[in-house]
């Protein structure tokens, strides 16, 4: 079992930066594959990137070039930085943690874990 819960969420203008934390607790949880994913408004769950147990990072839309994940397993806390925040990039933050044996989980389907979601909103 892995716990997951999510802070650091708020109102931001937007052309700023926001970090948000997820603490991470349970059995292993240095073995587990870690995720954001953000719902925005009316829309699926959508990734927004991935950090595996030995730190290599994977990014999906925007966050390729505004988002920084990382992960401090000493502070079992689980980290995102979003640079340049746009309109976009409001919704509920999630973190999520999977085990895999080929890389970053693909589906929603495969993550195990999933936090309660935190809530950005971006303003002009």
């Amino acid at each position: 079992q892995v716990q997951l819960v999510e802070s650091g969420g708020g109102s931001v203008q937007a052309g700023g930066s926001l970090t948000l934390s997820c603490a991470v607790s349970g059995d292993s949880e240095r073995s587990y594959f870690l995720a954001w994913f953000r719902r925005s408004s009316g829309e699926e769950r959508e990734r927004v990137a991935c950090i595996s147990p030995s730190h290599s990072t994977t990014y999906w839309g925007d966050a390729v070039s505004r988002g920084t994940i990382d992960r401090d397993d000493a502070k079992r806390t689980l980290y995102l930085r979003l640079d340049n925040l746009k309109l976009g990039d409001s919704g509920t933050y999630y973190c999520a943690a999977g085990e895999s044996d080929y890389g970053c989980p693909q589906e929603i389907s495969d993550w195990d874990y999933w936090g309660q979601g935190t809530q950005v909103t971006v303003s002009s």
